[in-house]
């Protein structure tokens, strides 16, 4: 019985991360270039159930497997395409294909396909409170103004076809390898980033590739997966109770 306990405490546990995540991706929906995560979970161990006779339990009979508490696995993230969506906005850009933009922040280079960027104090090109846009040699692009025009490459312009640098688009050879921050930027963990072909689009930023009917569908199984597990926990926690009050009359 107490074997049970572990199962539906492990149980809720396991859905409670489960609801954390669904409600993170809830919560980016309109965060520009957003990537879905999905919380998996494993048993923690499996072990053959068998039976015996009460005296001779030398030729026990194997009925199957049983597995005890829920574990977590691991945390997957979707990096397919999302909408693009049309802003107007000189310093929005989406990407389409493979591939990230380079920010420069305090704890080294990170990558993010969030492309609604800004002009900081000083006129480079930024992602609001996370750092400066790096360009295609790995150097922080300068505008000092918002007048311009930005081709498919990333090849920024300005009005009167001035060259002003390169918008770098980098892709690493596995995305699972990559690590979110809190900021919900994407470092290498260990890759070495390489130059990439996705195209550049101005003016639009790429919408979270968050389902939202999908994420309220998965809320209310985890929900009512977790309301079981505590309702049959509270009926064990009863017995529980219930036995050690019949074995202190005995």
């Amino acid at each position: 019985m107490f074997k049970g306990f572990y199962n539906l405490t492990s149980g809720m546990l396991s859905q409670g991360r489960r609801l954390d995540v669904i409600a993170n991706n809830m919560t980016n929906v309109s965060t520009a270039g957003y990537k879905a995560d999905t919380y998996t979970d494993s048993t923690f161990h499996e072990y053959m159930v068998s039976r015996t006779d009460n005296k001779d339990k030398s030729q026990p009979v194997q009925l199957g497997k049983s597995s005890y508490i829920l574990a977590p696995s691991k945390l997957y993230t979707d990096y397919t395409q999302g909408v693009l969506e049309p802003t107007n906005q000189n310093l929005d850009f989406a990407l389409e294909g493979d591939g990230f933009f380079a920010v420069q922040t305090d704890n080294g280079t990170a990558y993010t396909r969030a492309g609604n960027f800004s002009l900081d104090d000083e006129g480079y090109l930024c992602l609001p409170g996370e750092g400066r846009i790096l360009d295609i040699s790995g150097e922080p692009i300068v505008l000092g103004t918002d007048k311009i025009n930005v081709d498919t490459t990333g090849a920024i312009y300005t009005e009167q076809g001035s060259y002003l640098g390169q918008i770098g688009v980098y892709s690493f050879q596995d995305n699972t390898q990559l690590t979110r921050d809190a900021q919900g930027l994407f470092t290498a963990g260990g890759q070495t980033a390489a130059a990439a072909s996705a195209t550049v689009h101005q003016k639009m930023v790429e919408r979270a590739n968050v389902e939202l009917v999908q994420e309220m569908t998965s809320m209310m199984t985890a929900e009512r997966a977790f309301q079981s597990a505590a309702q049959v926990s509270k009926m064990y926690d009863q017995l529980m109770s219930k036995a050690a009050t019949d074995l202190g009359n005995v």
